[in-house]
């Protein structure tokens, strides 16, 4: 089934003798399938006529969907002293937009005498696809419509189907030589149309452009370029019907500049539009303007896709129809979209960047450099600087429009984009940093590795436009990466070396490298030059945890990092710490596990198993009088306790470390305490507040032996009691 539309208009007055036309379309069916036929491109020419009372109007007429439009009138010689503006509705949101200015100051056609028929108009404006539109045009001096040129004419461009990817889109397919009205079929009878033939396009864009034409005596040797070729999506990829394009091709001598261009129109189209932006831009150059082609040699959208517009070699100097004046020299690139407010993207500027340090490069000059162009016509430009035909002046090799004619064009912000894009363009590679290295550590300003190294870099010029990537050991080349990488590997021998990276534009200039990083390479293992050692230390004590001193000491020939404790739990240490506060469960071995580790990588271990024990105080050897108490809050639920003058507990045990647990209150008393026969302290029990399973006193040995442990009954005068809860020792 086919969707059918139809298209209505009409006119209204404005007051200074302005001219509204107005357009709507009814609503139109679902179309069935999910593949399309093609669909020829289409151009509706709707007259705006006069009146007797002095107004132009057109009369109601029936036509088509259309996604571009503009305004044109008879001649060339004549401009349109005046404002012209549009609004439409979108054939899908049924929505109006707001007034849009059409621009039109643009180039007239250098050699209008041989074109038939040719035609004053203001730029194409690309909407999308619409089905209503409204058109006013106002004399600049507001008064009456009597200095409007003739022949004023709405040009509505439907840009019909032609691609493979549009094909598998469902939308109108309408045929277009069908139009419903009233029930019957009937062609439009007012204004005039004209159809192109079907577009003869391939399933599938290719991604090589048109084949260059055979060298002729008209036709010039295509040079090699300094630069790679980008990828360029030929005319038949857009869907170019050849047949609105019949004249041969014309050549420059050479390119000496690029003018860069935007199409106008909205920024919201979406990528997969721009075959048919273009289609819709190339028929309104031929078939509404009577130019014999589209006048930019390249086009690129948002996403970065460079197109071949005007036909004849995408590496040949075609001719264009862009820069009035200045085509005899140059090629020119249009941007599609409006960049007026808003900026390019960088997918854009890169392909613009690419494109024209390509053609420029076929001719051996630098796209950063300055050219002088001969005027071909006596005019000025954009900024009011005057040029007399015949004569040389400067400019950059990439100028934007404005600076050879008095247009806008490309956009004040797209305009103060072409430094960004003489840049990428020329080279060197901008913004190169070098911004880490793994497999090295920092300290201090030096980095240390085992040996193995990857070096990450960034850069602002985008990839596409590099050609590779140095790493640079010492000032040799150690490694090359493409211009897409961002990073390279190499492994560092013994000693100290000075690592930086540098990159090769694609023109060929190298970027002077980064700052050297300093790098050491270490591959001796740090060391324990004590073990880890578990101690007792002071605290509560239970049987699941004991209260222990870890403590080690690690050295590096280098800079030692840091110290992980593995097992049985986890931690890590700055390299000035050698002991950290633990617990651990009695009569549990526990393997305690801890990694030292170098700045460069290197690493030593060392696990040593330790297991504290807890001796009752049933288990020692008594002397004197001692009672036994019942408590949960004892260890084992017991404990002695004695106030008798020189009662005494011993405890004989093979370890390194000891320490006596005893409850404590404000009514305790003193213990002394004796190691292996010779008394070692006085301790002093007493506690504002009440203490159980308290670990009061410690001792610690090199290694491991036996020893004898005794606590004494001191009998202090009005407190005498010590309750002792027994000892721990770890073995």
């Amino acid at each position: 089934m086919k969707r059918r539309a139809w298209l209505t208009l009409g006119a209204v007055v404005l007051g200074g003798g302005g001219i509204a036309t107005y357009a709507v379309a009814s609503p139109s069916a679902d179309a069935a399938g999910d593949v399309q036929p093609k669909r020829p491109v289409k151009v509706y020419d709707l007259a705006l006529k006069g009146t007797a009372a002095g107004k132009r109007e057109l009369p109601r007429t029936e036509t088509r969907q259309f996604s571009l439009l503009g305004v044109s009138w008879t001649g060339t010689a004549k401009q349109l002293e005046g404002r012209a503006q549009v609004r439409t509705r979108g054939s899908e949101t049924g929505e109006w937009t707001a007034w849009q200015d059409l621009e039109t100051t643009i180039d007239p056609p250098e050699d209008p005498d041989e074109r038939s028929g040719a035609r004053g108009a203001s730029e194409p404006l690309w909407v999308g696809p619409s089905d209503g539109v409204q058109v006013q045009v106002v004399h600049e001096d507001g008064t009456t419509s009597a200095g409007l040129p003739k022949g004023l004419e709405v040009n509505l461009v439907d840009p019909g189907i032609a691609t493979a990817a549009e094909q598998r889109d469902t939308g109108d397919d309408t045929d277009p030589a069908a139009f419903a009205v009233g029930g019957t079929e009937t062609p439009a009878p007012t204004g005039s149309e004209s159809t192109s033939a079907s577009p003869s396009a391939p399933a599938t864009v290719s991604p090589t452009a048109t084949p260059t034409p055979t060298p002729t005596a008209t036709t010039p040797t295509a040079p090699p370029s300094t630069v790679p070729e980008p990828t360029i999506v030929p005319r038949s990829g857009w869907g170019a019907d050849e047949s609105l394009s019949p004249d041969p091709s014309e050549y420059n001598a050479d390119v000496k500049a690029v003018f860069v261009h935007h199409t106008a129109g909205s920024n919201d189209y979406s990528c997969d539009e721009s075959a048919s932006i273009i289609r819709g831009i190339y028929a309104y150059h031929t078939q509404t303007e009577k130019w014999n082609d589209i006048g930019y040699n390249f086009l690129v959208d948002k996403c970065g896709t460079i197109f071949e517009g005007r036909k004849g070699g995408v590496d040949l100097p075609v001719l264009g129809a862009h820069t009035y004046g200045w085509n005899r020299e140059s090629a020119g690139i249009a941007v599609l979209g409006d960049y007026t407010a808003a900026g390019a993207s960088n997918a854009a500027l890169t392909s613009v960047a690419r494109i024209a340090a390509w053609k420029l490069g076929q001719y051996g000059v630098a796209p950063d450099s300055t050219v002088q162009l001969n005027a071909g016509a006596t005019q000025k430009n954009f900024a009011g600087t005057s040029f007399t035909a015949g004569t040389a002046y400067t400019f950059d090799r990439i100028s934007g429009h404005r600076d050879g004619y008095a247009t806008e064009c490309p956009g004040n912000s797209l305009y103060d984009q072409l430094p960004t894009i003489r840049a990428w363009a020329a080279g060197p590679v901008q913004g190169l940093k070098l911004t880490s290295l793994t497999g090295a550590t920092l300290s201090g300003s030096t980095y240390w590795t085992k040996g193995a190294i990857t070096a990450k870099w960034s850069a602002t010029t985008p990839s596409s436009l590099i050609s590779r990537f140095e790493l640079l050991v010492d000032g040799k080349v150690v490694a090359s990466a493409a211009g897409t990488a961002t990073s390279a590997s190499t492994t560092l021998t013994a000693g100290t070396h000075k690592v930086a990276v540098r990159a090769v534009h694609q023109s060929g200039r190298t970027t002077p490298a980064t700052t050297a990083l300093t790098v050491a390479t270490d591959t001796t293992a740090p060391a324990f030059s004590t073990t880890p050692q578990l101690t007792l230390r002071t605290g509560t004590v239970s049987t699941t945890a004991v209260p222990v001193t870890l403590g080690w000491k690690a050295a590096d020939s280098q800079a030692l990092k840091s110290v992980s404790l593995l097992s049985p739990t986890t931690a890590t240490f700055g390299p000035t710490t050698t002991s950290s506060s633990r617990t651990a469960k009695s009569g549990t071995a526990s393997i305690w596990s801890m990694k030292a580790y170098d700045v460069a990588g290197n690493t030593r271990t060392s696990s040593p198993s330790y297991t504290p024990m807890i001796l009752q105080e049933t288990s020692a050897t008594k002397s004197g009088s001692w009672t036994a108490r019942s408590s949960t809050s004892y260890l084992g639920g017991k404990s002695y306790s004695s106030g008798s003058k020189g009662a005494s507990l011993s405890w004989t045990f093979t370890g390194r470390s000891a320490s006596w647990v005893v409850s404590r209150a404000s009514t305790s008393g003193q213990a002394y305490v004796y190691v292996d026969g010779t008394k070692v302290a006085t301790v002093d029990l007493k506690s504002s507040t009440t203490k159980y399973r308290d670990a009061i006193w410690t001792k610690s040995w090199s290694s491991s032996a036996k020893h004898t442990v005794k606590i004494a009954v001191v009998g202090t005068s009005g407190r005498p009691t010590v309750t002792t809860d027994g000892l721990v020792y770890i073995k």
